[in-house]
Parts: C-alpha cells; sequence; structure tokens
C-alpha cells in the first residue's frame, strides 16, 4: 500500500510540474518554470526514496532534492517580487 501511495505522490507531483511548463510557455514567465522544475526535483525526491529500497538512516542524502526544491521556489518568488531594475 505504501508503494501505492508514494507512486500516486510522484505522479502527482510530476503532473504539477507539467500543469507549471503549460503555463511558462503561455506566458514566458520565469516563475512558472522554477516551479515547474522544484515539482520535478520533488517528484525525482520521491521516486529514489520508494524505488531504492535504501534503510531509513541512509535516506538523508536524498533530502537534498527536496532542499534545493524549496530553495528554488524560495529564490523564484524573491526574483519575481525584486523591483526591476532600470539602466
Amino acid at each position: 500500500m505504501m508503494q501505492f501511495l508514494s507512486g500516486v505522490i510522484t505522479t502527482g507531483y510530476g503532473l504539477v510540474g507539467l500543469f507549471f511548463l503549460r503555463f511558462w510557455q503561455r506566458t514566458g514567465d520565469a516563475l512558472f518554470m522554477t516551479f515547474a522544475i522544484a515539482f520535478w526535483l520533488l517528484a525525482a525526491n520521491q521516486a529514489i526514496i520508494s524505488l531504492s529500497g535504501i534503510a531509513r538512516e541512509y535516506q538523508t542524502w536524498v533530502y537534498l532534492l527536496r532542499a534545493a526544491a524549496f530553495g528554488l521556489i524560495i529564490v523564484g518568488v524573491m526574483t519575481k517580487n525584486l523591483p526591476a531594475r532600470r539602466k
């Protein structure tokens, strides 16, 4: 049951990434691409954890993908909210 739920979560992350990719193609806004990449990193994190069979105490390095995804979201939002530099 846990493998099934993990697969559902992984698929959900991947689909949300595709959703943001579609918005990026329509608008060209870099924030949407940032969100798409972040959700794909979350999907990769979930897939590696569920498929690798690594013992729980050795999984900490895999969570660096999750940290990178959240860091990417923070940088994307901060970049979007910074005032435009005038020349």
